[in-house]
């Protein structure tokens, strides 16, 4: 049975959402194909909020409280929008039969560079000496699960999307941490909410790593 967090590496590997199947999100997606764009753009477009996003944290790090904070809460919508074009580039691509035969290379990339400069932005607005160095950590362990998952498809095998830190449940941790920094920078309550975020993004990717690559193994063994 194929698991529920997973899906075929064969065709087109979609990330299980339930969302997915809500009516809103098609809509989107319906409006977005009246409107011309393909799904390729949107994923490309997921980037530039994802740039977006980077450029209020870092621009948060010198800001008095209150513009600090209300760049916070710009940048947990930012992080929501690119997870928005991740939902409908899908849609568009798949229920909108707007498949390409690149779709895969655009669906992969921009999600691991969107990773890396959110991911590193919020480590280099920490005003912590070793903030760079815990950006650099969230990202190499956010990529190695992404990297996992692809190498489980090209071995053959399912591609899991499990958690408990895939791109959702990071993506979600940001914009929850986003949200209570805010409140945090407002009450001149030092730095506690960002270097907790990203300490939790880097063991939980571990756990995840761990646990897709013994799936896989578990899949090669048996077949």
């Amino acid at each position: 049975m194929q698991d529920d967090l997973s899906e075929k590496s064969s065709g087109f590997a979609r990330r299980p959402l339930k969302t997915r199947g809500a009516a809103w999100p098609k809509a989107v997606a319906r409006l977005l194909i009246r409107g011309g764009l393909v799904p390729n753009q949107i994923s490309l477009l997921s980037m530039i909020f994802s740039g977006l996003a980077a450029a209020c944290f870092l621009l948060a790090a010198g800001r008095d409280p209150i513009g600090g904070a209300i760049l916070l809460l710009v940048a947990a919508g930012m992080i929501q929008m690119r997870l928005l074009c991740n939902l409908v580039d899908g849609l568009m691509a798949i229920e909108g039969g707007l498949k390409s035969k690149v779709g895969d290379l655009f669906n992969d990339l921009p999600d691991r560079i969107s990773d890396a400069v959110t991911l590193l932005s919020v480590g280099y607005s920490l005003s912590w000496t070793w903030g760079p160095a815990m950006g650099w950590l969230a990202t190499v362990a956010a990529i190695i699960t992404a990297y996992i998952r692809v190498l489980g498809g090209s071995a053959g095998t399912t591609q899991y999307f499990i958690g408990p830190m895939a791109k959702q449940q990071r993506m979600g941790l940001l914009t929850v941490a986003c949200v209570l920094a805010a409140g945090e920078k407002m009450f001149f309550t030092g730095e506690r909410v960002f270097p907790l975020a990203l300490i939790l993004i880097v063991i939980g990717s571990l756990i995840t790593a761990w646990r897709r690559l013994r799936r896989i193994a578990g899949d090669l063994n048996s077949s």
